[in-house]
């Protein structure tokens, strides 16, 4: 008899196939499921089991984790097999928003079901690994229960707090961060490039920036927690100068301008509202000021 606990994966994309061969190889009886079946055939080559139903997928299992496109391929998965849901816990790892995941997680408290949210802050060839790290929301007592099976996954695994759309939260934002910042970097070397500047020169310049960002997240974390916006290197104002060069520089190479306008129309509304002179920190205290009523993704 095996003590492992037994684990139900649902979905078998690329990430899903990398979650179950991580229990695979830590020891962990899996059943796996797949809307297309032959997804799973390496797997079941390595010992999985294979469900032709969510129902049947989950039946015995301690842990189902659920790795699709979104919630709302999530729930359509889920929804026929609620009753076989019950008592079970559910750590779903698919992407989406806050609220998607809050509403999820409501709907599978009223069957019965123990969840989990999760977001994966990192790529496929990371899981099983060092370099994996994984967020998670939701009940601590369960989190807690479910740690060592989890902990197949690899890496650095982080309980964010009691709140379902928590992880999804920090994830999103990440996301911002991080797409964010590559169509800034896509863009400067379209610029570049139009002004006759090769990649290779550009690139060593553009390391350098990229560690002054980096080395200015501590402190505008520190200035929006406190509310200190008072510019000790350069003003909002100076900096909006700056991005006006960007754009007429932009526009002159015939390059799309929509995001460094967008940017700079942020910058000219806080100044407008007299935080010309403050740090830069300042657009996210504005742009909180100025936020609009909720508005509900058109998938939910």
């Amino acid at each position: 008899m095996t003590t492992s606990p037994q684990v139900t994966m649902l979905g078998l994309g690329n990430m899903g196939q990398a979650l179950a061969r991580a229990f695979l190889a830590h020891g962990h009886p899996i059943t796996v499921w797949n809307r297309s079946p032959e997804k799973g055939d390496a797997l079941v080559a390595a010992s999985a089991r294979r469900a032709v139903t969510v129902a049947d997928a989950v039946a015995g299992a301690d842990l189902v984790v659920v790795c699709v496109v979104d919630y709302v391929a999530a729930r359509q998965l889920l929804e026929p097999a609620a009753a076989a849901l019950r008592g079970r816990t559910v750590v779903n790892l698919t992407a989406d928003s806050p609220d998607a995941a809050r509403e999820l997680a409501g709907w599978a408290a009223g069957h019965g079901i123990d969840y989990l949210d999760g977001s994966i802050m990192t790529p496929t060839v990371t899981i099983d690994t060092p370099d994996a790290v994984l967020i998670y929301s939701g009940p601590a007592d369960l989190y807690e229960r479910h740690t060592a099976t989890l902990a197949a996954l690899g890496g650095a695994q982080h309980h964010l707090g009691t709140d379902p759309g928590r992880a999804a939260a920090f994830d999103v934002a990440l996301l911002d961060l991080f797409w964010t910042a590559v169509s800034g970097l896509s863009h400067a070397f379209a610029l570049a490039k139009a002004e006759g500047i090769d990649g290779a020169d550009f690139a060593p310049f553009a390391e350098g920036l990229t560690s002054l960002l980096l080395s200015s997240v501590d402190e505008h974390a520190a200035r929006l927690d406190e509310g200190n916006y008072d510019a000790d290197v350069a003003t909002l104002a100076t900096i909006a100068a700056g991005v006006e060069h960007v754009v007429e520089a932009s526009g002159r190479a015939g390059l799309d301008t929509s995001v460094q306008q967008a940017v700079l129309a942020q910058m000219r509304r806080a100044i407008d509202a007299g935080h010309g002179g403050d740090d830069v920190s300042r657009l996210t205290a504005a742009l909180l000021s100025d936020r609009r009523p909720k508005w509900a993704s058109l998938r939910h």
